[in-house]
């Protein structure tokens, strides 16, 4: 068979080698394990000896040519002995990779589910702080729209407006989730906040509920509070939820420290529209799945997606969702022209969430041959796009309804 490529030009010739070389070549050095126990010795060339670090006989480190030891038989450091990437499988799973597998091993039915409004296991908050200058966030995925406007409070001591920015991160979902549970566990609309909250910090997010903590996580709920999050839907040529408020009022209290000023509210009313929506739409979320991706905000949008979507997916006939379309729903912030980068990084997050959500069947799409082609006489590669996930009918992370 014709070879398609053509052959690599040879390069320039080897130097010659020099007289020093060639006497380091020739010359022949002993070298013995420093060990009494092995004692083994054996006779290489000049050139070679820097190159052999272990004896061949007991596998223990040599005394290098020239060099001392204060010690016999002194212990090498294990990191000069090891690859990193060995090491870093002898020492054992990290304190984040721990906590992803003791959530795996504990599959009992949540007592205290989350909850999430199927739009937002649709559609994303900001993964990342968007900054002071950025008022308005919009995000659209098929036929659902979510739009944020951050919000305004009114200082009761100046009665200046005082702006507040847009709600992000993993916190901010994680936080909406609760105020969703505790709206519906109630059965009402107005979430007193002041109580749970702290409880939450400490048995969702694993986080000390004191100090710099609590000020991050009230922040975002003062954010949450104050924006302004319209949802739509299109359908068949309508536009259904236009300017449906979530928060229509909150009590929101002011501290007496300027130095140290934290804006939260203690009291939030959600509007009628978003709590009969959300009591027909809620998506229930297993609290310790939460707790377990409650570091990274794109985990977490993906979580709540799959549990949203794979028990809609009819039996028998999976689902294919392409590189694009995932990039489209969760590539926020990436450049859409190096999805590569953006696929490196949503394999990682995919993967925790398959570790804690493990009756999910989401398979990726294998990478089809690379084909060649001869233009003008020359071979071209050309490899076909990657299919993406395939997604099959699976039950949800959490089977049993609120009453």
């Amino acid at each position: 068979m014709p070879r398609l490529f053509p052959l690599k030009p040879k390069g320039p010739p080897k130097p010659p080698k020099t007289a020093q070389a060639k006497q380091d070549s020739a010359t022949l050095i002993t070298l013995s394990c420093p060990f009494p126990s092995c004692g083994h010795s054996f006779t290489v060339a000049a050139a070679e000896a820097k190159k052999i670090k272990l004896c061949p006989n007991c596998i223990r480190p040599l005394k290098k040519p020239g060099r001392s030891s204060s010690r016999s038989g002194e212990l090498a450091p294990v990191g000069s002995l090891i690859k990193p990437k060995l090491l870093k499988q002898i020492k054992g799973p990290t304190a984040l990779q721990r906590r992803l597998i003791d959530t795996a091993a504990d599959q009992q039915e949540p007592e205290n589910p989350l909850y999430m409004h199927t739009v937002f296991c649709q559609t994303s908050l900001p993964y990342r702080d968007p900054g002071d200058d950025v008022r308005e966030w919009r995000r659209t995925n098929g036929n659902l729209v979510l739009k944020v406007i951050a919000g305004e409070v009114v200082d009761p001591n100046t009665g200046e407006d005082v702006p507040l920015n847009l709600p992000f991160g993993a916190k901010a979902r994680t936080i909406l989730m609760h105020m969703n549970q505790r709206a519906l566990v109630t059965g009402r609309a107005a979430v007193e906040m002041e109580d749970s909250l702290t409880r939450f910090v400490s048995r969702v997010l694993q986080l000390d509920p004191h100090g710099r903590n609590m000020r991050m996580v009230k922040e975002q709920l003062a954010r949450l509070a104050a924006s302004t999050m319209r949802l739509a839907i299109l359908k068949d040529g309508r536009t259904l939820m236009v300017n449906s408020q979530i928060v229509t009022a909150f009590e929101i209290w002011f501290p007496k420290d300027d130095r140290q000023r934290v804006l939260w509210p203690t009291i939030i009313q959600f509007s009628s529209e978003y709590f009969e929506s959300l009591q027909a739409h809620a998506v229930p979320l297993d609290e310790a799945h939460i707790s377990a991706l409650c570091h990274s905000a794109m985990a977490l949008d993906i979580y709540a997606w799959l549990a949203q979507r794979l028990h809609r997916i009819p039996p028998g006939k999976p689902i294919t969702i392409s590189w694009i379309a995932l990039h489209n729903q969760f590539g926020q912030g990436y450049n859409p022209d190096r999805i590569d980068k953006f696929r490196q990084v949503f394999r990682v997050a995919l993967k925790e969430v398959l570790t804690v959500y493990r009756s999910a069947r989401v398979e990726e799409g294998a990478r089809q041959r690379a084909r060649v082609y001869l233009s003008g006489g020359r071979p071209i590669v050309r490899e076909p796009a990657l299919v993406g996930l395939t997604l099959h009918n699976s039950p949800p992370p959490v089977r049993k309804l609120l009453k």
